[in-house]
């Protein structure tokens, strides 16, 4: 897949140490698509109109839990709120696991919830099946 033509992959992240082991796993298994990162929830959700005025929907967003200013469930509660923007798969990417997460996780409508790996090497696993799954074989409504 050609990088002009791969459509990005949004990282919401705030911890500096997850945000480093997450774009090293992407790099050191070659993933085609561009890393996009926002910070915290506030960034997160100042994407929307930067996509309603054009700009490259995401492949995938993988969002944390545990963000500053805008929690990531509310940042999903808006996402899948949003009539044009609800069909982006969203990734939670959380050292929780907690069960009140995972299920509030999922009635807010994740597509897939996924406790971080604390191990490198599992985490690449992990980086390879997203990009394998969400980038390569998943199909997005245009």
């Amino acid at each position: 897949m050609n990088d002009t033509l791969a459509p990005p992959i949004l990282l919401v992240e705030d911890n500096p140490v997850d945000l480093d082991l997450t774009k090293r796993a992407f790099s050191r298994k070659r993933i085609t698509n561009r890393i996009e990162v926002a910070r915290d929830g506030e960034e997160a959700l100042a994407y929307l109109p930067r996509w309603e005025a054009g700009e490259c929907l995401p492949a995938v967003i993988l969002l944390d839990i545990k963000l500053p200013k805008v929690n990531g469930l509310e940042v999903l509660r808006q996402l899948k709120a949003h009539p044009r923007f609800s069909t982006i798969p969203v990734v939670m990417l959380t050292s929780s696991d907690d069960n009140g997460d995972l299920k509030s996780a999922y009635e807010l409508g994740v597509n897939s919830y996924i406790v971080k790996p604390v191990d490198f090497s599992k985490f690449l696993a992990v980086a390879e099946q997203i990009e394998l799954y969400w980038c390569v074989l998943n199909r997005n409504p245009a």
